[in-house]
């Protein structure tokens, strides 16, 4: 069994509520959306065994969870839920980031998986089409896992996007944490916006945060 590989590399987790700790990451090759804010434009990969992965995998020190990212690893479930069952086995936490765009395909692995954040594919935000009934249905098989949502918030984005976000998020489960994150390079100009944006989620009882890129600013893979 084979993986569509980019790279694996050993870094600081630079997004979201676990920014900051140490972790292996996993890049699957591909993706089903073409999202304009997009900064890890795949061109290339290696097609790896699943035990010479988990071989590169354990050869780091240092860490306690790896991240299985992307493009977006759930197109890659089958060899998916053998590498992470093998990272479960081995002691570490298995992370999945993923755009939330194929709750079926979450079914398939959700056992073999610790940790999931999950995007929120707002329109506005990244120029394509919406993905609302779709990430309802993901983030009700992620509910059985410790799970976080973030959105890209950019010049663009616009409040309908993040209202039927929190509508979402109220339908489900309101403290599930939503991670708003500026795009970069447009940091410096969106706190007012982001600051707007978090008022609104919070009048609507939702567990809010602001987190630009920590990995951006520290220059790090």
């Amino acid at each position: 069994m084979k993986a569509k590989i980019s790279e694996i590399f050993k870094s600081l987790q630079g997004e979201g509520i676990y920014q900051g700790r140490p972790q292996v990451f996993v890049r699957f090759y591909g993706c089903n959306l073409d999202c304009s804010y997009c900064d890890t434009k795949l061109i290339s990969y290696e097609e790896k065994e699943v035990d010479d992965v988990f071989r590169q995998i354990a050869g780091y020190d240092g860490y306690g969870a790896v991240a299985l990212t992307g493009g977006e690893p759930l197109l890659q479930a089958g060899v998916l839920k053998v590498l992470a069952k093998k990272i479960q086995d081995s002691g570490k936490k298995v992370y999945l980031e993923t755009n939330g765009t194929s709750p079926d395909n979450l079914k398939e692995i959700i056992d073999c998986v610790d940790m999931i954040s999950m995007d929120f594919k707002l329109p506005s935000s990244g120029g394509g089409r919406s993905f609302w009934d779709e990430h309802q249905e993901f983030l009700k098989v992620a509910l059985g896992k410790e799970v976080f949502v973030k959105a890209v918030v950019g010049p663009n984005t616009q409040i309908t996007d993040i209202s039927r976000a929190v509508e979402i998020l109220n339908t489900l489960n309101a403290k599930i944490p939503f991670v708003l994150q500026p795009q970069n390079p447009y940091e410096d100009i969106l706190g007012p916006k982001l600051l707007f944006f978090q008022s609104f989620c919070r009048m609507h009882g939702v567990d809010v945060r602001v987190i630009a890129q920590i990995h951006k600013k520290l220059g790090i893979k």
